[in-house]
Parts: C-alpha cells; structure tokens; sequence
C-alpha cells in the first residue's frame, strides 16, 4: 500500500550537539498511534521521494519530535540537519510497530535500556501517563560514546526530581567518563551488577521487565546476558520478561 503522506511543517530544531538534533514537525492529520510505533519521515526529491522510518519521541499530537543523527554519507540525514524553522517535510499519515507498552510484560520495574538515538521512543512513553500508571518503578538507561551525546538531559533529571524516587536516570558513557552513571558499556554494566547498584534495584526474572531500543550488538550480548539470567523474550503467546526493537 503506498504512503500517505502529510505534509509538515518544522516548527523547532533542538540541537544537542553536531550532527545530533531533534525536529518538531506540525503535521495535524496523523492518525492515533501508540508511543513506541515509527512514522516515515522524508522529503521529494527530482527523482524520488527519500523517507525512512522513525520511532516518534513525543506521543501523538499535532506537533511530533524526531530525534535524529546525521550519517555523514547518509541520503536523507544530512538533508534533514540543513533544515529550519519553517521548512517543509513529509510525515507518513500512519504509523506502525509493535515496540509498545501494550506488548510488553508486567512488573513492579520496567527498564528502559537504549543507545544513541534508541532513547526516542522512551522519550515518548515518559511524557505519557501508560508507563507512569503501570510501573512502580521506571529505570532509563542511556548508553553513548560521548557525554556530548546524551539529549533530553534536563527534562530527564527533572523527572527524576519530580517522581519521588520512582524514576532513575543512570547515563552510560563507553569514551569520556562522566560525573554520574558509569563509564563503559550497558553490558559490562549490567555484568559488574553496577547497573542495579546505581539504580538501587534489582534486574531479575521476579520483579523486572525490559525494553531495550538500539544497537544491535547491544541488544544480542544484553539478551544473552538476560537468558543467563532466566528471562526469555516476551511473545504475544507466551509471556516473558523483555521486548526488543532493532534500528537496523
């Protein structure tokens, strides 16, 4: 079935760092959808129209966030940073995906474990109220090269202020070392059981869920790490202990 496609307007550029940058696009028309799911973003080119999937960082409303990093030889990437306030750009009118709370497992925890740009989706699910009213307790887990890289920094700690011990922020940082969280890897993390000490929390089969967003190594050596453990992947037949979404 082809695209439809609505055409929207960027409304706000967020610059995290060089090449790292969330887009506000004002497309009214986009059907409901669930945080979690993606929406084709792109642009019409002489030729073609280039678009690729992205997972939205906001829930649905007129104004959407897409949280987005430039690749260098990229087709549409580099075109999307050179965009600005007031420039047109094509969201697709329906989004799909099944990374969403409705088919994850239930716990009293639920860990958010995501690298680079793997965080938008959790950036949705924290701005609505599903997670908040079925979790006790919310852990993001954030893992980047450089402390440069870390977005949403600001409005994550306030959450942290705001929810009364419910929320922990641990930023994972593999190059620089940074003033909190711990410097490495989400694996070695979690391995060196620094993961639950920083969270002050435990990561198991009886209290936790996980949802896990990124890198695809990350997510095969955290899965093994899980099944180690006794948790085994959540189906819609078969309830487990975590969901995974690949970017690639």
């Amino acid at each position: 079935m082809a695209i439809q496609w609505i055409n929207g307007h960027i409304v706000r550029k967020q610059i995290w760092h060089e090449g790292l940058f969330t887009l506000t696009v004002d497309c009214p028309g986009v059907a409901p959808f669930e945080c979690g799911q993606f929406l084709q973003v792109g642009v019409p080119l002489a030729d073609k129209h280039l678009h690729r999937p992205y997972s939205v960082a906001s829930p649905h409303g007129d104004k959407l966030d897409f949280f987005i990093v430039r690749v260098a030889d990229g087709e549409l990437t580099p075109r999307l940073w050179e965009m600005n306030l007031g420039d047109t750009i094509d969201v697709s009118s329906k989004a799909t995906g099944g990374f969403t709370l409705e088919h994850s497992p239930s716990a009293d925890a639920i860990w958010l474990l995501a690298t680079g740009t793997g965080l938008s989706p959790f950036i949705a699910m924290l701005r609505d109220s599903r997670i908040w009213n079925s979790y006790r307790d919310i852990i993001l887990v954030h893992g980047v090269r450089h402390v440069t890289d870390l977005a949403y920094t600001a409005e994550l700690e306030s959450l942290v202020r705001s929810s009364e011990g419910r929320f922990r922020l641990v930023p994972v940082v593999s190059r620089d070392r940074p003033d909190d969280g711990f410097h490495g890897r989400i694996t070695t993390a979690i391995e060196s059981g620094a993961l639950e000490e920083l969270a002050g929390l435990p990561l198991s089969p009886q209290s936790s869920a996980v949802m896990m967003c990124g890198n695809p190594l990350m997510l095969d050596d955290v899965e093994a790490i899980l099944n180690a453990r006794g948790m085994r992947k959540h189906k819609r037949n078969e309830s487990g202990h975590y969901v995974v979404e690949r970017y690639w």
